[in-house]
């Protein structure tokens, strides 16, 4: 199939469409790939969406009634440049990956006493009678309804990608939220998320210098890692629990203010948040059955030289960016979901055991448009 995958991560800053011709288990061609940038003003909405449902949800699922105005603005500013996104792509194509954006996870976990929950926000329907294409979307509520942490959803292709590449390979995605995926040399998958990645470092720099994200990380470069609020931070729990496991963009948020990283200056503070995202990338290596042989790293925090350093100080193994095995870091994600569209018309799991805790290999997604 000719499918155009679109994704909207949890940076929040904007969205990533790539076409791929695929049948959901083995990838063909690799087509043109692009990013449309939101603007500040829906990136702003956004990010006070999430915070309106992660205040809201309490311990619960959140409060947003569908017809809220607020929600159904973003939704349709949204969905319009979703549009936009697959129109812009320009390659004809049979099916479209629509991920739409997280706006609260709480999947199950140990201890905790919410009912799981993941929303990821946008219009399907209106996406597939504009473009007049047939959608697959909704791809994590089927396996947080079985048990399953609903993320992260690539390992599968990270595998398909990887065929022929020394083994064991860790993959690792920094987006808002780092995740990393393991393959072993027998082909097993275990996969779940590291911890905080470019979420909080875009916050803090937005806040200290009005800028959308570290540039070049010259702000964590000029700075130095605090001692004791890393301490504080390294204390958190999920870095020691098992897999699977999996985040919400602002579940460290509070760990953060009370951890007194406030209080730190602008470079020291980055630096911090820096020093913490490879920590938990080095906490994830205690869980691999045996080390990687490499880490390949996508996602805007490869770009990250401040990031990128502290990896290679954190790690025994090399840390490359997945360019260097031919990949597209920018477009993977969005390459992804037009594969696992793929597999959501194919009937094919999504999730397994290893990558989200599902019961078994478990189907999900939904299909709208005219093909149906």
């Amino acid at each position: 199939m000719r499918t155009i995958g679109l994704m909207s991560g949890t940076s929040l800053d904007g969205v990533d469409a790539a076409w791929v011709e695929t049948d959901g288990e083995t990838i063909g061609r690799l087509g043109p790939a692009i990013t449309l940038p939101y603007d500040p003003a829906l990136r702003r909405d956004l990010r006070a969406l999430l915070d309106i449902a992660a205040h809201a949800s309490g311990r619960e699922a959140p409060e947003i009634a569908p017809g809220d105005p607020f929600l159904a603005d973003c939704v349709a500013r949204l969905t319009a440049r979703h549009i936009e996104a697959v129109r812009a792509v320009g390659w004809q194509a049979d099916l479209v990956g629509f991920h739409g954006q997280t706006i609260l996870h709480r999947p199950w976990r140990a201890g905790s006493n919410h009912a799981p929950f993941t929303l990821q926000v946008g219009d399907a329907a209106r996406l597939a009678r504009e473009t007049g294409l047939t959608v697959a979307h909704d791809f994590r509520s089927a396996d947080v309804a079985a048990g399953g942490q609903g993320a992260p959803l690539v390992p599968v292709v990270h595998a398909a990608l990887a065929q022929g590449l020394p083994k064991p390979l860790a993959v690792l995605n920094l987006g808002g939220v780092g995740n990393v995926t393991w393959i072993g040399a027998d082909g097993e998958l275990i996969a779940f998320d590291t911890g905080p990645a470019n979420g909080p470092l875009d916050d803090w720099a937005r806040r200290a210098t009005g800028e959308a994200y570290d540039r070049d990380g010259r702000l964590a470069l000029s700075g130095q890692p605090d001692g004791g609020v890393l301490a504080r931070l390294i204390a958190h729990p999920y870095l020691a629990a098992p897999p699977p496991k999996s985040l919400d963009r602002l579940d460290f948020d509070r760990a953060l203010k009370e951890a007194g990283a406030a209080a730190l200056s602008p470079a020291d503070g980055a630096a911090t948040l820096v020093a913490f995202c490879a920590v938990c990338v080095a906490a994830a290596a205690r869980h691999f059955p045996a080390p990687p042989v490499q880490w390949l790293v996508c996602g805007g925090g490869r770009r990250n030289p401040a990031v990128m350093r502290a990896l290679a100080s954190a790690l025994t193994e090399p840390v490359r960016p997945v360019e260097v095995a031919g990949w597209n870091g920018d477009a993977l994600e969005a390459q992804a979901f037009g594969v696992l569209a793929a597999r959501v018309w194919h009937g094919l799991p999504l999730t397994f055991p290893g990558t989200t805790g599902a019961p078994g290999p478990l189907r999900g997604g939904r299909l709208v448009g005219p093909l149906l």
